[in-house]
Order: structure tokens, then C-alpha cells, then sequence
């Protein structure tokens, strides 16, 4: 009998520990070796952890959001159901790093609801580069929510350095930092970090109509999102009951490439909700812009204007000769003249100066598309106003791609990465598409992979760019290096690379430059040497990829063949070799030849680099553009030398760099 009651007793021991503790759910990677567990708290809260071969990386961290009027969306929730499915589908993108992607994962879709009838499915997936999860809230009954906080938290097993800008809800044209895990209060997303032998990165996939997540650090590494906030403090507005989040990702490798090389966040956004693409196409580009940014052009009509009918032709007839495809101008419309007041431009309104018909038929008598531009200076309610009529207006004049800017405060106390402006860029890049137009968003919100569902949002700035070594100290040598690993894990980035007067000695003799911004052009400097400038054609991905020196310091010069070379729509693209702010090794295929760009940060360093990438039976003719044995960033930058070599699958290839430098290989087959 007393048997009997201990039996009993043990028996109701364990149900309630069970009721207390539910059991996890859990799901594994395709390879097995990144498993995802799901549970339910004590106290019916939800919580997640991950763990990477069979190591503790994501320990127990929160899930779940506040909103007002007495919703529920945190806790109190029961498990109702769990399925599991997976997936294995080969897609293919019009452009890209990678035309061709593969996504693989297995999902675990929970499924609960609290005592309120509250629905909710939280939907994992797991892939060998890293895991994704969203929210997809049901409320019966409501006709909006107000969101107030977002619990969500990535609660980091083990200390480490991390690589990443702090959190901004305005800009992020901010430096990188490289501090330990632990060390880090505040951060924008991508945040990358190593940890024991894993390199990870947080970011977040398919943001459409949300606001931006960030990252707060409560405490011992644990990281809680935080999301830009409309000006009243409410941080997401929910048209009915119904929504569902943008992605929650964490990217994993074990070699730092590896995160270059994963189609994590594509992979999570919507297939090409477009009916045709055949009007996209990669494109290298110049463009009057670098001459205002030193200050001898202006961007208002005067006697230093750069944008004019006769310097626009003179850039068309630059591209013509030297297998460039398009030109882009600023500074072309009216409003200028009000920086910093209204900052009201017109769209459809050229200055007297700039004859923008007859440029139109220029270009296209010399086979060059045009890069239009629209600077909103963040007046985005007057952008809106004249959206579809500018959009149709360029694509009467032939006009099918334009760089957008929205360099200014927001109206009415918004900020640039809240919810209210991520609807705007959205709208913009769907009316962009109604008009068979291209997208350069610069002063952006960041890249989610939305590429994959709009393919015309094509690149866009999101970082401390070119033009910040115009006036000011300049981004360091590490900066280049430390971007393809952070920023570019997003998506392509138009930095606008690949200066030649990278001492600004034309600049400086120049009697009409000007200063107009921090600091005088004429104390500044591009911070690397020339051949990293080639390089970062290749490193800093964009399919619209500008040589942004004024072309008076490319003609004639013999390094410029490497642009005149270079293919802007690549199929193919892999990181060789690489650690955050030091190195970078990267490859890219066009058709039948091969890019390659490597760059190093302060320190000179050797790389030996395998031609195993190139096609097996061939042999090609590398053209190397590499620094020269007395290169320097500091002391001797323009220092290059070209060299020639044939080449072939079974070679290895030697990359030499200076400090701050460089190098950059075409191969062409024989």
C-alpha cells in the first residue's frame, strides 16, 4: 500500500512539474547541427533558445509584444497545435549577387491562443546559415491595435567582440565599432558578433509596414528589440486585428564569409511580385555629384552649377567611350536654392540651365540611359504630392531609373526608420514599378531583402558612404572591410567607390572650390590607396555601381580599364577569405569573366587565394591592379602598378597589399 502511494505521489509530481514546465518543441537545421526550441514559461510566457553544435548560443530569451487597450499579446498563451514541414526549392532573381539561390529549411510553425480567443503563430524557420522567426497575430474583434513594446529578446550564451554602429532612428552614416558583446549598450541591426567559434549576425527580413527594430542590451548580453516609435511614443499602428511581423534573423557560420555567402534574407522575403523584369538591368554609372561634395560644382543654379545642358552631354559622351552605361545628375531641379529652409523641390522642373529634353535625346542617340535624381531633403508629404506625375513625367522623357534622397528632418517629429516613413519608401518603390523605374535610395530605410519582391529597389546607401571623406575626417581603412560583413549582409550598397585623386590634388588647385559642409575639402583626403578604390568595385556590391570620381581624373589613365572592363551584372559571387575590419577576399562571375576585389585595413597583408573558382579546362588572362611595392595610404597612395599573367583553375594567386590597400584582378578567357 505505501508502495502503491509513493507511486501515486511521483505520479502527480511529474504533472505538475509538466503543467508548470511544459516540454519544448523544437527544430533542427537541415544538417542538423542549429536546433530552435520553443516553450512556455511557468508563468505561460513565451521563450526561445538556440543551439549551435550542440553548444548554448541563443540561451532562454523572451518573445512576445505590448499593446494598449488591454490586449494580450505576451502571455498567459497555451500551445494548441504544432507543425512541422520542410522545404527545398531552387529560385532565381533577374539580378544579384547570386542569380540563382537555394532555399532549404525546416519550419516549426505554434501555434496558440490565450483565454481571450487571442490567436497566434509563431513560425520558425531553420536553415544551415542561420534561423528566422515571425509573429502572426490574430485579435477577433479589434479594429486596429496599438503597439507599445515588442519583448522580443536575443539573449547571447557566451561574451565575444561584435562588429556594429550604434542604434539610430535617423542615420546610419555612423562608424563602426568593434568592442566585446558585452560592452555594446545600443546597436543598429545588422549587428555582427563571434562567439567561441560562430560568427552570427542579427538583423531582421521582409520589413514592409513596421517600424525599424534595434537592439537595447538589459544586462549581461541579453539584447531586447527596440522599435522606432511614432512621435507620440506608440511604436506600430495595426489596421484591424490581423498582422504579422517582419522576420527576426540570425545569421550563422562558422568562417566569417559565410555570412556573406548566405541567402538567409532573401530567402525570407515574397517571391517578385512583379509581372515582368525584363525592363531591370545592372548598369555602371557616372554622374555629376563628386565635384559638389568637394565644393568646386554647386548644386544650385550659379556660376560653379554642375548640373548644366553642356557638362551633362560631356559626361553622356565619357560614358559612350568607356563602355559605361548610364550617367546621373544633381542638382538638375528646382529647390535648391531653399536648402535648409523649405527644402521644397519641384520634380518636373529643371533649371534654366539644364535642358533636360534635349539631354534625353542625347543620351539616347548615344546609347546612355539617365540616372534621374530627387532630393526630398526629408519633405517626403511634398514628395508624395508629385509622385506619380514625376515618375510619369521621366518615363515620357525615356527616364527609367532615379536616385532618391532624403537628406533633412521629417515632418511633424517623424523619424526615418519609424513605421510612418517605411510605408513611404514602400509606396515609392511600388509606384517606382508602375512606371517600369529602377531605385537608388540613399538617407534609406536598411535593406530587408525586399529586392527579391520589388527586384527595381535595386541598391541603396545606409552607412557612412564616399562622400563623407569630402568633408570630414573620412571612414578609415577599416571601414570598407568592416562593411561587407555588416551593412552589406542586408543587401547591395551604393557607396559610390573608386576615387583616383584620392589626394584631392585637382580639387585643391581648383579657384572655384568652396567650402560648404564640416570641413574643408582642402583638409581632407580619400583614407586607402588607389588600387583598394579599384577593389571596391568588386567588394562593395551594388548592380548599379558608379565611378564617382569627376571624369577629368579618369581620362587617360591607365588604371580606369579596369572599369571599362568590369560587368555590373554578375551571376555569381563568393567570399573567399575574410575578417571583419581587417581583410576581405571576394569574387564575382559576369557571363565568362571574373572580378575579383581584395582589401586590407591598416595593416599591409599577404593573401594566397586559390583560382579554384574559375571553369576547369580554360585558361585566362588576369590583369592585376595591385599597389605598388612603395604603396601607403598615408605617406604614398597613388602608388599602382598593372601587371599581366596567364592563369588557370589549378593556380594560386598571390594577393600583396600595402597599409590601407589593395587589389584587384579581371580575368578574361583566352
Amino acid at each position: 500500500m505505501k508502495q502503491h502511494l509513493i507511486h501515486i505521489i511521483i505520479f502527480f509530481s511529474l504533472l505538475a512539474s509538466s503543467c508548470t514546465s511544459p516540454k519544448p518543441t523544437e527544430v533542427a537545421s537541415p544538417d542538423g547541427h542549429i536546433r530552435l526550441a520553443f516553450a512556455l514559461d511557468g508563468n505561460n510566457r513565451m521563450t526561445y533558445r538556440v543551439d549551435v553544435n550542440d553548444t548554448a548560443f541563443i540561451a532562454l530569451s523572451s518573445l512576445g509584444f505590448l499593446a494598449q487597450n488591454g490586449v494580450n499579446l505576451s502571455d498567459g498563451f497555451r500551445v494548441i497545435g504544432t507543425n512541422f514541414s520542410s522545404s527545398d526549392e531552387t529560385w532565381t532573381q533577374p539580378w544579384g549577387e547570386n542569380k540563382t539561390i537555394r532555399n532549404h529549411y525546416n519550419e516549426m510553425a505554434v501555434r496558440l491562443a490565450d483565454a481571450s480567443d487571442v490567436q497566434l503563430t509563431l513560425r520558425f524557420r531553420i536553415f544551415d546559415d542561420g534561423i528566422g522567426f515571425r509573429y502572426e497575430y490574430q485579435v477577433a474583434g479589434a479594429d486596429s491595435l496599438l503597439l507599445t513594446d515588442e519583448l522580443t529578446s536575443f539573449n547571447i550564451a557566451q561574451d565575444g567582440i561584435s562588429w556594429s554602429i550604434p542604434a539610430n532612428y535617423d542615420t546610419y552614416e555612423l562608424l563602426y565599432r568593434t568592442q566585446p558583446i558585452s560592452k555594446i549598450d545600443n546597436a543598429n541591426t545588422p549587428m555582427t558578433f563571434k562567439t567561441g567559434n560562430v560568427y552570427a549576425s542579427i538583423h531582421e527580413a521582409a520589413l514592409t509596414d513596421f517600424p525599424e527594430m534595434t537592439l537595447k542590451n538589459t544586462g549581461d548580453k541579453q539584447f531586447k528589440s527596440e522599435l522606432a516609435p511614432w512621435p507620440d511614443g506608440i511604436k506600430a499602428r495595426i489596421t484591424g486585428g490581423n498582422f504579422q511581423t517582419p522576420w527576426r534573423t540570425v545569421q550563422i557560420a562558422t568562417k566569417a564569409v559565410g555570412l556573406i555567402n548566405s541567402g538567409l534574407i532573401l530567402n525570407l522575403n515574397e517571391p517578385c511580385a512583379l509581372e515582368t523584369t525584363d525592363w531591370i538591368r545592372p548598369m555602371k554609372y557616372v554622374g555629376v555629384w563628386w565635384g559638389m561634395h568637394l565644393g568646386v560644382e554647386s548644386w544650385v543654379i550659379n556660376d560653379r552649377h554642375g548640373a548644366t545642358t553642356e557638362n551633362a552631354k560631356k559626361y553622356i559622351n565619357f560614358a559612350a567611350a568607356n563602355n559605361i552605361e548610364a550617367v546621373m545628375f544633381e542638382g538638375w531641379n528646382e529647390g535648391w536654392e531653399n536648402w535648409g529652409g523649405t527644402q521644397t523641390f519641384d520634380y518636373t522642373k529643371p533649371y534654366a540651365d539644364f535642358d533636360i529634353k534635349e539631354i534625353a535625346r542625347y543620351a539616347k542617340e548615344k546609347g546612355i540611359e539617365i540616372i534621374g535624381h530627387h532630393e526630398t531633403g526629408g519633405n517626403i508629404l511634398n514628395y508624395e504630392k508629385q509622385l506619380d506625375a514625376s515618375y510619369q513625367w521621366y518615363a515620357d522623357l525615356g527616364i527609367h531609373s532615379v536616385k532618391t534622397g532624403y537628406a533633412g528632418g521629417l515632418p511633424n517629429g517623424h523619424n526615418h526608420h519609424g513605421q510612418f516613413n517605411v510605408r513611404h519608401y514602400r509606396k515609392v518603390v511600388q509606384t517606382a514599378a508602375k512606371y517600369h523605374t529602377t531605385l537608388d535610395a540613399h538617407e534609406p530605410i536598411k535593406d530587408t531583402g525586399i529586392r527579391r519582391t520589388y527586384p527595381n529597389m535595386m541598391t541603396r546607401e545606409g552607412a557612412r558612404g564616399m562622400e563623407w571623406n569630402a568633408w570630414s575626417d573620412g571612414n578609415p581603412p577599416e571601414h570598407q572591410v568592416m562593411l561587407p560583413f555588416t551593412r552589406l549582409l542586408g543587401g547591395p550598397m551604393d557607396y559610390t567607390p573608386g576615387i583616383f585623386d584620392v589626394l584631392y590634388e585637382r580639387a585643391k588647385k581648383s579657384k572655384d572650390r568652396k567650402q560648404w559642409n564640416m570641413k574643408d575639402s582642402k583638409d581632407c583626403r580619400i583614407n586607402t590607396t588607389l588600387a583598394k578604390q579599384i577593389a571596391d568595385w568588386v567588394i562593395l556590391y551594388s548592380p548599379l555601381q558608379m565611378a564617382a570620381d569627376m571624369i577629368e581624373n579618369y581620362e587617360g589613365h591607365p588604371a580606369f580599364q579596369f572599369f571599362r572592363d568590369f560587368d555590373a551584372d554578375c551571376d555569381w559571387s563568393e567570399a573567399l577569405a575574410g575578417e571583419p575590419g581587417e581583410f576581405v577576399v571576394i569574387v564575382r562571375r559576369a557571363k565568362d569573366k571574373y572580378f575579383l576585389g581584395a582589401a586590407t585595413n591598416e595593416e599591409a597583408r599577404e593573401v594566397a587565394v586559390k583560382l579554384d573558382f574559375l571553369e576547369k579546362g580554360k585558361t585566362y588572362r588576369a590583369v592585376i591592379y595591385a599597389d605598388g611595392k612603395d604603396a601607403d595610404w598615408e605617406t604614398n597612395p597613388a602608388s599602382y602598378e598593372i601587371t599581366e599573367k596567364r592563369v588557370t583553375a589549378d593556380d594560386t594567386l598571390d594577393i600583396v597589399m600595402a597599409r590601407g590597400g589593395g587589389q584587384a584582378v579581371s580575368f578574361m578567357p583566352v
